[in-house]
């Protein structure tokens, strides 16, 4: 039978020569699809919103466990494309003619395990929200469709096992938590759609895309992505905000990473690449609600959690709810931990703000092991950068000070917040909306870019600057991208400039999940007051924690919170601090969290690695091949991780040199500003400061004046810990004003989270000199 589907076409060229419809349609245009099939052939014919365009694509099914895909260059109207199936039809008519098989929204993917390709499609969508005029959709339902046809699959293959694969796969639910957009790419933070407007495979190829190993054959054969769609796996929350008489949307979004991902016990750390466990980017939009076609206020604030950047693990154990943590490999010079930041400084630029909440002193040392290894780390990787690239590494014991009645944990991490965020700044501009039909992603012009070394990120134009915004992470040679945006004048009233953000703010505990989630809240919330006021929707960039709208945020927070630990944990999250600052009762909130720890010890020992194992099927990491052992006939992830580090357990406990101890490490810097280290060599801790000043309330007007006095007496003496604790203590104590030291500053102990306003030397106007010294130079903090 001759080829129908090329006979057609080329009718349809002789007719009519001059169409239009030949012409390549717009960067993911289609965005509804019908599957048909014949004996021989699956037909998919994709149209755009509009039905103005159609295009057909085909799959044969006749080869058992070969992919064979074509594409038809051809753009059709809606009555050529019908006419086109219907000869399709009647060409086939002797072997059963064309059948409709299902409408569906998007080809997720092919995948192939022992036998026969599959092809995954969305057939039912939701809309969860709009940015920018862009419509943004979550999978209600998803099918998984065998290729070839029932005469033609292969005898040999095993399918218990291949049937076994499919249930494995199926575990990965696309219809919770994954997310996309045809015309608005979800993968990447607004700041770098604006500044970088990238198109086609290579936003694929980013991390935060799942589905980049199930689509990657059918985009390299055809060098497009406008059949298949790019799913983002994560949290997706948007509600519409009447502030002032204005409408905005506030849009919460989590990206996971898809390099190193997997669950709690089975993926911890880091690998050789640089790639932690737990990798999210949470991005926090506010953006006008505007009729189409009018200028549009956009801002955006980026941070990121995830996994200590060190060789460790933890032994999942059915009898204990705490099992040791143990450093599976010791890297002297910390390379992985290394990569992990140049990323970090790659995706973002620089500072790199580390925000670390994990126990300093316990009984039985667990957390605070990490913790000393993570100081020497950051220590050791200093040394190597110029004193603008320093990592800033701030550590605050969350969970020994939320045990304190006296403490206020949120507004004490509001302020780490604010100063993290005037070193970062945020994203800020205005945009017309040229195109809010979602039939393609559509941004002003840019222009006039200048080396992104040069400006402040918070007080520069965003015409005058050039950013690095790569985020294809997998590629080190991506050209510097201009990021422009021209300023627009809203009637009589001018927008003030744009801002864009530099740096970011990382933050972890162990699990990057409880802790981690009420100090993001916290960040968020000091990101959302100047976020309106630089639209200015309000006149001063602090919200009250008692405030509706801090209740509504903390709200989003909280849901994110959980749907990421369920993902990565295998429940809620714990929730205790914001469950006390809404004045649930004790004994409730007790009895949750004593339930979930239950159904997270449960989920950790009995479901994880099944659950790690369908990861690593969905992502490509492990592809079945026959005569091989199957994935459930490995041992666990973890344990080929320890086995390929080159350790074993009983030679990591076993060393000679462990690690220093958190409580004997930081009585020392006491007495000496340098510690000998394992290797005899010493630390200088001049680049690291205790937080606690945050909640100290001890501080003696004596201590004061003796640490004064010995800046005083020591003009090029170096900063140490102790230093900067005992002069910002006064800031934070009421003991400190009663003694007569200066007001200024008192401001900020109040519930007001406030960013720095105005001129750089007067951001940290009210503070002491040694915190405006680590705030202009760079200078780290840490406990």
């Amino acid at each position: 039978m001759a080829d129908v589907l090329q006979e057609v076409q080329q009718q349809g060229q002789e007719v009519r020569p001059d169409s239009p419809r030949n012409l390549p349609p717009p960067e993911a245009f289609m965005q509804k699809f019908r599957l048909y099939e014949t004996r021989s052939n699956f037909y998919m014919v994709g149209r755009d919103k509009s039905r103005m365009y159609w295009k057909v694509l085909k799959i044969g099914r006749l080869e058992p466990s070969e992919l064979h895909i074509q594409e038809d260059p051809t753009t059709y109207n809606e009555r050529e494309c019908s006419d086109l199936l219907k000869r399709i039809h009647e060409g086939n008519i002797a072997t059963g003619g064309l059948t409709f098989v299902t409408i569906c929204y998007g080809i997720v993917g092919f995948i192939k395990f022992l036998g026969p390709y599959y092809l995954l499609l969305i057939t039912k969508r939701r809309q969860i929200g709009t940015i920018c005029g862009h419509n943004v959709y979550a999978i209600s339902k998803s099918q998984i469709i065998p290729i070839p046809n029932s005469a033609v699959r292969s005898s040999t293959v095993n399918y218990k096992n291949e049937n076994r694969y499919k249930k494995l796969l199926s575990m990965v639910d696309l219809t919770k938590d994954f997310f996309f957009s045809y015309s608005y790419h979800v993968m990447r933070s607004l700041q770098k759609n604006v500044c970088d407007n990238r198109t086609g495979k290579v936003l694929y190829e980013t991390m935060f895309v799942w589905n980049e190993f199930l689509t990657r054959g059918i985009r390299n054969f055809l060098q497009n992505t406008i059949w298949t769609v790019a799913l983002v796996y994560g949290f997706f929350k948007q509600a519409t905000l009447s502030i002032s008489g204005r409408n905005l949307k506030l849009t919460l979004i989590a990206r996971r990473s898809r390099h190193y991902a997997g669950t709690r016990y089975l993926k911890r750390g880091v690998n050789e690449k640089g790639r932690v466990a737990n990798d999210v980017e949470t991005e926090q939009m506010v953006l006008e609600d505007v009729s189409e076609g009018l200028p549009v206020q956009i801002s955006s604030v980026v941070q990121n959690r995830g996994s200590i950047p060190l060789y460790w693990s933890q032994e999942t154990s059915r009898l204990n709810l705490k099992p040791d943590i143990i450093l599976s490999k010791r890297d002297q010079a910390y390379e992985a931990t290394r990569l992990h930041f140049e990323n970090l400084a790659k995706r973002y630029g620089n500072p790199i703000i580390i925000l670390n909440l994990i126990k300093t002193i316990e009984k039985k040392p667990r957390e605070s092991i990490l913790r000393a290894e993570f100081a020497n780390a950051i220590e050791f990787i200093n040394k190597d950068l110029s004193e603008e690239n320093r990592l800033k590494f701030l550590h605050w014991d969350l969970n020994k000070h939320s045990r304190s009645k006296k403490t206020n944990v949120l507004l004490l991490l509001g302020k780490v917040a604010v100063y993290a965020l005037t070193l970062t700044g945020f994203f800020y501009c205005q945009v017309t909306q040229a195109l809010t039909s979602d039939e393609h992603l559509a941004w002003p012009c840019f222009e006039k870019g200048v080396a992104v070394d040069t400006f402040d990120p918070k007080y520069s134009n965003i015409d005058n600057v050039k950013h690095n915004d790569d985020e294809n992470e997998d590629s080190d040679d991506l050209d510097r991208k201009t990021c422009g945006v021209n300023n627009i004048s809203n009637g009589n009233q001018f927008v003030g400039p744009s801002m864009v953000q530099k740096g970011v703010l990382r933050t972890n505990c162990i699990d990057c999940l409880d802790r981690t989630n009420v100090a993001q809240y916290a960040y968020g919330l000091a990101a959302l007051g100047n976020q309106l006021h630089a639209l200015g929707v309000t006149t001063s960039t602090k919200i009250d924690l008692d405030d509706p709208l801090a209740e509504e945020l903390m709200s989003f927070y909280e849901r994110m919170g959980d749907t990421l630990a369920h993902q990565y944990g295998g429940s809620a999250a714990h929730n205790k601090i914001f469950s006390e600052r809404r004045g649930q009762w004790k004994a409730a909130t007790e009895s949750q969290e004593f339930l979930r720890t239950l159904q997270r010890y449960y989920n950790n020992a009995y479901m994880d690695a099944e659950k790690q194992n369908a990861i690593n099927v969905f992502l490509g990491h492990f592809q079945p091949q026959p005569g091989k052992p199957d994935v459930w006939e490995l041992d666990s992830d973890q344990h080929y991780n320890v086995r390929r580090n080159g350790r074993s357990t009983l030679e990591e406990n076993g060393r000679d040199t462990p690690p220093i101890p958190t409580r004997v490490l930081f009585t020392a810097m006491h007495r000496s500003k340098y510690i000998e280290h394992e290797n005899g060599e010493a630390i200088d801790w001049s680049n690291f400061v205790d937080l606690d000043w945050l909640s100290s309330s001890a501080n003696s007007c004596e201590e004061e004046l003796l640490e004064r006095s010995m800046l005083s007496a020591s003009p090029t003496a170096v900063l140490s810990s102790d230093n900067v604790i005992n002069e910002m203590a006064r800031e934070t104590t009421s003991s400190a004003s009663e003694c007569g030291s200066s007001t200024m500053g008192r401001e900020h102990t109040g519930s007001y989270l406030r960013y720095g306003e105005a001129r750089k030397t007067e951001i940290v106007e009210g503070f002491s000199d040694i915190f405006v010294h680590w705030v202009m130079n760079g200078e780290a903090l840490c406990h």
